[in-house]
């Protein structure tokens, strides 16, 4: 079993219900057919935190009963995509290669960082009233995991120009899957355990190895998640360079698959 434990779809009305709004946005991109460039992928990071920070509530038992089949995993990263292609959809006359309104990036990380403003607030918020809001490790590993993805981000992009041709959104690919390892390594240390067997598996590994301090047994957990994210956005560049609509999306979605299990266990941990 390759899946994270708890991945399940929700019951038939709510799947059909999800499969209805994924099909409408994805019909009004491909309607609109977006620009996508390298602000763009950046300014979805916002709408990537709002789907994590929801399941972090979902696992709190912190989400009404109405809406609770609908953040579970995966289903809640399809309901993000929705609400979040629909906004794209909408932006896409504006210009998609500059942050100031109004743009394409511009309107997406406003509303992206509203909606995630707010949810990250009510997950807060609910941690406090609870008793068990935990701030300094969250704080530690987003702070670790900023300087280490962009250390490797600027040595990657002086060495190879695939990299640089990856632009920000190579950047947030770095930073994604950085934030990913150095959070799953600090989880471990509080307690938490890896839902990833795969994930698992190398933090089995690492620990009968060595352990070590803050990184824990998952230290090589971290290595082969900043490894191959570098990896990646050598690779992805080159082919964004040659074809930045298709690359730019392939890396969107690298960095999605990297930083909201990042801000999954950022929100997580503060809270639980």
């Amino acid at each position: 079993m390759v899946l994270p434990s708890g991945f399940a779809l929700p019951p038939l009305p709510f799947l059909l219900v999800l499969v209805a709004a994924v099909g409408v946005a994805a019909a009004a991109l491909y309607r609109t057919r977006p620009r996508v460039t390298s602000r763009v992928v950046v300014a979805l990071a916002p709408w990537m935190v709002v789907g994590a920070s929801l399941y972090a509530l979902y696992q709190v038992d912190a989400v009404p009963d109405v809406v609770r089949p609908l953040v579970g995993a995966p289903a809640v990263y399809l309901a993000t995509f929705s609400f979040a292609g629909l906004v794209w959809a909408a932006a896409s006359p504006f210009p998609a290669d500059r942050w100031s309104l109004p743009s394409t990036p511009g309107v997406l990380v406003l509303t992206g960082a509203v909606t995630a403003g707010g949810v990250v607030g009510g997950a807060l918020r609910i941690g406090l009233d609870r008793g068990g809001l935990l701030l300094g490790p969250p704080l530690a590993a987003l702070a670790v995991s900023l300087v280490l993805a962009t250390a490797v981000w600027i040595i990657a992009r002086s060495y190879s120009t695939d990299a640089a041709a990856a632009a920000g959104a190579g950047w947030l690919v770095l930073l994604g899957h950085t934030l990913d390892g150095i959070s799953t390594a600090v989880g471990t240390t509080l307690g938490f355990a890896e839902q990833t067997p795969l994930s698992r598996v190398l933090i089995e590994v690492g620990g009968e190895l060595v352990t070590l301090p803050f990184l824990g047994p998952a230290w090589l957990f971290v290595l082969v998640k900043v490894a191959l994210a570098a990896a990646i956005v050598v690779y992805i560049g080159e082919y964004a360079a040659a074809d930045p609509q298709r690359g730019f999306l392939l890396l969107g979605g690298v960095a999605a698959v990297g930083l909201g299990p990042g801000a999954h266990n950022l929100v997580l941990f503060a809270i639980a």
